[in-house]
C-alpha cells in the first residue's frame, strides 16, 4: 500500500519541527537532554580483561559441542587422569577423523594436554583451564 504526503502532512510536519525546542541543553519542561539521564548508579564492577575474555571464550566455545564435553568428561573421570585416543571413537561411537577434530579442539582451547606416546596419542585434563573457568563462572554468577 502507497503513502502520498498531502499538502496538509507537510504542515502538520512542519509546524512539529518548529515546535521542538532549541538545543540549549533543556527541554521544554527543564529536564536533561535526552541522552543524559540514567536510570541507576554505574555499577563498581570492572569489565574482565580483553585477553582474559578471549581466551575463556575460547574454553566456553569449544564447550559449546556436546560431543566436547562427554570427551572432556571422559577424560576428567578416567582412572590415572589419562586416556589414549585409541579408546575414544567406540566409547563415543565416532569416528577416528571426527574424534581427532574434536581432541584438537579440546586442546587448542587449553583444556586438555596431549603426549605421543609411541603410535598413540594420550590426553589429560589441564586442572587449571578448567578452575579458570569455574572462577570465572562463579564470579559472574555471585557464587
Amino acid at each position: 500500500m502507497a503513502t502520498h504526503d498531502t499538502p496538509a502532512d507537510g504542515l502538520v510536519r512542519a509546524a512539529v519541527v518548529q515546535a521542538a525546542p532549541a538545543s540549549s541543553g533543556e527541554n521544554a519542561a527543564g529536564d536533561p537532554p535526552r541522552g543524559t539521564e540514567t536510570c541507576c548508579p554505574a555499577s563498581t564492577a570492572t569489565l574482565p580483561d580483553a585477553d582474559r575474555a578471549a581466551a575463556l571464550a575460547d574454553v566456553f566455545k569449544a564447550l559449546a559441542d556436546p560431543t566436547r564435553v562427554r570427551l572432556l568428561g571422559y577424560v576428567a573421570s578416567a582412572e590415572g587422569g589419562t586416556v589414549c585416543a585409541c579408546h575414544l571413537p567406540d566409547e563415543l561411537g565416532i569416528s577416528q577423523p571426527t574424534l581427532s577434530h574434536h581432541l584438537k579442539k579440546l586442546v587448542a582451547a587449553g583444556l586438555l594436554a596431549r603426549e605421543q606416546r609411541g603410535r598413540w596419542a594420550h590426553y589429560t585434563v589441564i586442572p587449571a583451564a578448567l578452575e579458570r573457568a569455574r572462577r570465572f563462572l562463579g564470579s559472574a554468577t555471585g557464587a
